[in-house]
């Protein structure tokens, strides 16, 4: 496996160390008191936005984004714990928001399981923002088996979009893994996440930087 500094060296060559280090300085992530902190009903917010994101036109989804934030009522959890077909049929023909029953349908599960979560940790944020970065690959894990659509890349992005300390496992970075030496595949299966967690637990220990930064640098050390 590569060292940390030839990927940096790398992404500093194609982009100017300079502008580099600035593009690593604008991914500060949050720490787990600013997390613990954010409302639960943001967490659901947030889930249900990259949800509806993942094969869509992103631009449609921020457009509308304020017509979803009033049919679903703020996204309060214990609104829509509580909620019935009737409510699922009434936003299936609300014109305020992309009418997708499958994902619609995502919002009340996902309601039940954050409000689980909160009940036990005190709170969405507590329970995200607790858990260790060097162990990304079985959060992730926790949201695909606990909650509806958060798995594979959308799972990311949520954690990315809250502001918790993660990389993102895009065609760059997956590409800079694989030059890396890290994987020679797909990252899907158990045997290439667990390499990809030891990888970016590794080079941070030498770096001292973000698994954000980190997954930011890979991703600009690619031609692209």
């Amino acid at each position: 496996m590569s060292d940390f500094q030839a990927i940096f060296d790398a992404a500093a060559a194609r982009h100017g160390e300079d502008n580099l280090r600035a593009r690593l300085d604008e991914v500060a992530p949050k720490t787990p008191a600013e997390l613990a902190a954010i409302p639960d009903d943001r967490w659901l917010s947030t889930a249900t936005r990259c949800i509806f994101q993942a094969g869509f036109n992103w631009k449609v989804i921020e457009a509308k984004w304020d017509g979803f934030e009033a049919a679903f009522e703020g996204f309060d959890l214990g609104r829509w714990v509580l909620s019935s077909d009737d409510d699922l049929a009434a936003l299936v023909a609300d014109t305020r928001v992309v009418r997708n029953p499958q994902k619609l349908k995502t919002v009340p599960d996902n309601a039940r399981f954050f409000a689980h979560m909160s009940r036990e940790h005190g709170g969405v944020g507590k329970w995200i923002g607790g858990w260790p970065v060097t162990d990304q690959i079985g959060l992730m894990e926790a949201l695909d088996k606990g909650g509806s659509r958060l798995g594979a890349m959308t799972g990311q992005y949520f954690l990315r979009f809250m502001g918790k300390d993660s990389f993102i496992l895009s065609r760059d970075v997956t590409a800079a893994l694989k030059g890396a030496g890290v994987i020679d595949g797909p990252t899907g299966s158990k045997k290439a996440r667990t390499a990809i967690q030891a990888a970016f637990n590794d080079w941070a220990e030498q770096s001292g930087l973000s698994m954000t930064a980190l997954s930011r640098t890979l991703a600009m050390s690619i031609d692209g």
